[in-house]
């Protein structure tokens, strides 16, 4: 499958603030200059927010771990988990056809998938709700055929069965994940032949399903009040207050190298564009013009000790500005000329 991106995109993205809040812990986990590690985390984070990954979620979670957009889409085209143009409002159908759900019948859930949702996989139905595809093995064969539904697995199913299915996600309901005949895990369907003992202190529904069941989430999408926001490698949880020694020690820090010449608004020419500069993006940019920075000329002037004085107030971005060489950047650009990367950007060849 050619993975690209969506002809038609939306004007903007951003994470809920719940999930904004969510993201910023899982921060954290990650050393200092190390945060792209959470690339893949974030990126899941934001397809669970809107069903699928725009251009602007892309340079959304970019900007906010510090990365080139091109390593961002480099992660988003090379993993299939990833959708990259729109999916049902309702539900994306995602159809196991590897070995053993083939040969129990996963071409005829495919043609009802082509018969009541569109003839092509990935393309929305008429009325926007629904979509689906074919994926490799999503690992429970024994109850094949199966299809993952949103956040769960639809077992053991028949043409009948998911047609069922489909009515009940048109009609606005959840079925219960899980085997759909009868069958309570994927013990034999003839009955337990073993631990049968067991058998009454069970739940309702086996452990995956039931606890699908409890949460109540399972096509939802995710606006980041599902989860507790806490941070127990931390010791506290999202949203406290620093206790006073570490905010007297972030204080100190922010205030170390020398602090540049700012101003207060661009000149009357209006503002350079500093997304020129590699490193800066859309955020990055905001960022420095509330700190008083809007100039080429500005960021080529900055000595030593003013560097390190900006690297440390670029919250969420701290060392970027020496990593990436803005001042060497910002001399050539405040002088009329181009670097390799200005001349990518100008040419709408960075992603």
């Amino acid at each position: 499958m050619l993975r690209r991106l969506c002809a038609e995109q939306p004007e903007s993205f951003a994470f809920t603030d719940a999930n904004l809040a969510w993201a910023k812990v899982q921060l954290t986990k990650y050393p200092e200059g190390r945060q792209a590690s959470g690339v893949i985390a974030l990126l899941w984070r934001a397809q669970e927010q809107e069903g699928w990954l725009s251009r602007p979620a892309l340079e959304y979670v970019a900007d906010m771990l510090g990365m080139d957009y091109i390593r961002v889409l480099e992660v988003a085209t090379f993993y299939f988990m990833f959708q990259l143009q729109p999916v049902g409002t309702v539900a994306h159908f995602q159809i196991c056809g590897t070995l053993s759900c083939m040969i129990t019948g996963a071409e005829d859930l495919m043609e009802i998938c082509k018969t009541r949702i569109n003839a092509k996989p990935h393309e929305l139905s008429g009325d926007g709700r629904f979509s689906w595809e074919e994926v490799e093995c999503l690992g429970a064969c024994t109850n094949a055929p199966m299809a993952q539904i949103g956040k769960d697995y639809y077992e053991d199913l028949t043409p009948e069965s998911f047609i069922a299915l489909l009515d009940e996600f048109s009609d606005g309901k959840e079925p219960v994940p899980g085997p759909q005949n009868g069958r309570y895990s994927c013990e034999p369907s003839s009955g337990l032949t073993a631990l049968t003992a067991h058998e009454s202190g069970r739940t309702q529904y086996n452990a995956s399903a039931q606890r699908a069941v409890d949460i109540g989430d399972g096509i939802k999408r995710i606006d980041g009040t599902e989860v507790p926001l806490t941070s127990p490698w931390q010791g506290k949880a999202q949203g406290k207050k620093p206790a006073a020694k570490p905010a007297k020690k972030a204080a100190a820090k922010s205030a170390s190298g020398k602090k540049p010449r700012t101003m207060k608004a661009p000149r009357k020419a209006g503002a350079d564009d500093l997304k020129m500069i590699k490193g800066v993006g859309p955020k990055m940019e905001k960022m420095l013009h509330d700190l008083g920075f809007f100039h080429f000329d500005q960021v080529a002037k900055w000595t030593t000790d003013e560097v390190r004085w900006v690297d440390e107030n670029l919250q969420g971005f701290k060392g970027r500005a020496s990593r990436d060489s803005w001042i060497d950047q910002a001399k050539i650009l405040a002088e009329g000329g181009e670097t390799e990367f200005s001349k990518k950007v100008g040419k709408g060849g960075v992603y």
